[in-house]
């Protein structure tokens, strides 16, 4: 006998053909069942309907984050400096984690990406063994403490195993691993697809839904003759394919100086360029990467808040997107996390670099936001029959959205507009509350012990 089913009253929701006032809502065994506009909501409530308030959104897709790095926000400032400084804290926080701690951490921090409205964290995924490069006795213990964090939290999760190998380029080629950098590594990339072979997708049924992927951290972290390897276990599990791209000048300067090509040059050149890519940051493009880039059909997840904190600088979003490119969004470092911030600074970005307004319509901002299937999940992010039963209500009556245009919401509202939340059907934030409580505590507990083990 199947589940009865779930039923919700919407004033507003944005369905695939725009925003539609009094939509019911139902769904069964995960997924939307009906989808119909036009029903008044005291004959929705009598038939059993919750009542959502504000506007109706898809689930976010939270397409690029680093769990671990959520224990660096607010302790990065005091001196200055650039994103390679920066690497140095975390690199410290990396080698405090064990499994256990690495649970908790992820925990909380999956479960502030809920409250700010995301259905599914794609994870890139380097903490993989112990310090020192210490092996644990299941070698996908740190991939494991993430799955399980994501059920906790309520989340789908995209594992994307990242396949990270040297210390760095040169002109001279490839640099070890340094000794914060040995619990990356597996060797080389067939040691690393061995141990991926280990994971197994499971995505129907049940709370821990995962999806998993593959990941090339960077081209100065994995040698270019075995980047094809990557890409191939990727494309034989029929998986998405990420990697960080031109992040830094300093990268594309040494790719140049070892290769004569730029990255996104390179990764054509091994074959990596596809539908399935995503290139993360695509920050520092020359007109020749755009084309390539859009050519392909590729996906360039953009993660505005971080790249203004590391002082990366601002993407070519809308280049990209003329050129045929996709975009996704991600919080990365989780510097902020509210995905709505990151729609909002991709808009706001363009109108920094480009003197105009207007670059990236609300409806861009938004299929930006909800680009699940850049991340293992094409069946979610509508709000349609038959996709996966995933919802954001974002109320429009606090002191951000008073009086905004429900259209344009995504820039107005914030994460704390958030009023409900729902993944595959089940409630997980419900009146800006998370089903695990206080999720501020969650953190602190989290974070505490990483920074008193070193006495700050």
């Amino acid at each position: 006998m199947s589940a009865s089913p779930r039923r919700w009253h919407a004033g507003h929701a944005q369905l695939p053909g725009g925003l539609t006032r009094d939509v019911l809502l139902e769904a069964r065994e995960g997924r939307y069942t009906r989808v119909e506009p036009g029903v008044p909501a005291a004959t929705a409530v009598a038939d059993g309907a919750e009542r959502l308030p504000g506007v109706v959104l898809p689930g976010f897709a939270n397409c690029h984050s680093h769990a671990f790095h959520r224990a660096l926000r607010g302790r990065t400032h005091d001196g200055g400096g650039t994103f390679w400084t920066w690497r140095e804290a975390m690199y410290a926080v990396a080698e405090r984690l064990d499994p256990d701690g690495y649970l908790a951490l992820a925990r909380a921090a999956y479960a502030e990406m809920a409250l700010a409205g995301v259905t599914a964290v794609a994870e890139f995924h380097y903490l993989h063994h112990g310090p020192g490069g210490r092996r644990y006795q299941d070698p996908n213990a740190m991939g494991h403490a993430l799955v399980a964090a994501a059920a906790e939290a309520g989340l789908r999760l995209t594992l994307l195993d990242t396949c990270y190998l040297t210390g760095g380029l040169t002109a001279e080629g490839y640099q070890p691993l340094g000794p914060q950098q040995q619990r990356f590594g597996d060797g080389d990339a067939a040691g690393w697809a061995e141990r991926v072979g280990l994971l197994r997708d499971h995505t129907e049924g049940g709370p821990a839904q995962l999806r998993v992927g593959a990941a090339v951290h960077s081209v100065r972290a994995v040698p270019r003759e075995q980047l094809a390897t990557v890409a191939a276990v990727a494309r034989d599990r029929g998986a998405p394919l990420h990697g960080h791209l031109s992040e830094q000048p300093a990268e594309n300067e040494a790719c140049l100086a070892a290769h004569g090509l730029t990255p996104t040059g390179l990764l054509a050149e091994e074959g990596l360029l596809g539908t399935d890519l995503s290139a993360v940051h695509a920050t520092h493009l020359t007109g020749a990467d755009v084309a390539l880039l859009g050519g392909a059909g590729a996906t360039a997840c953009l993660c505005p808040t971080t790249e203004r904190d590391l002082a990366d600088g601002i993407g070519p979003a809308r280049a990209l997107l003329d050129a045929g490119a996709r975009l996704s969004l991600g919080s990365d470092q989780h510097a902020v996390t509210d995905l709505l911030e990151e729609a909002r600074a991709l808009e706001m970005h363009e109108r920094l670099a480009s003197l105009q307004r207007g670059r990236l319509a609300p409806a861009r901002l938004l299929a930006a936001l909800t680009a699940h299937d850049s991340i293992g999940w094409p069946d979610a992010g509508r709000l349609e029959v038959g996709a996966r039963a995933d919802l954001v209500a974002v109320r429009t009556d606090t002191v951000r959205t008073a009086g905004a245009d429900p259209g344009q919401l995504v820039l107005a509202a914030g994460a704390p507009d958030v009023d409900t939340v729902v993944v595959d059907g089940r409630t997980v934030v419900t009146q800006g509350r998370h089903l695990l409580g206080d999720v501020g505590r969650l953190l602190a507990e989290a974070i505490a012990p990483l920074w008193d083990s070193v006495g700050r």
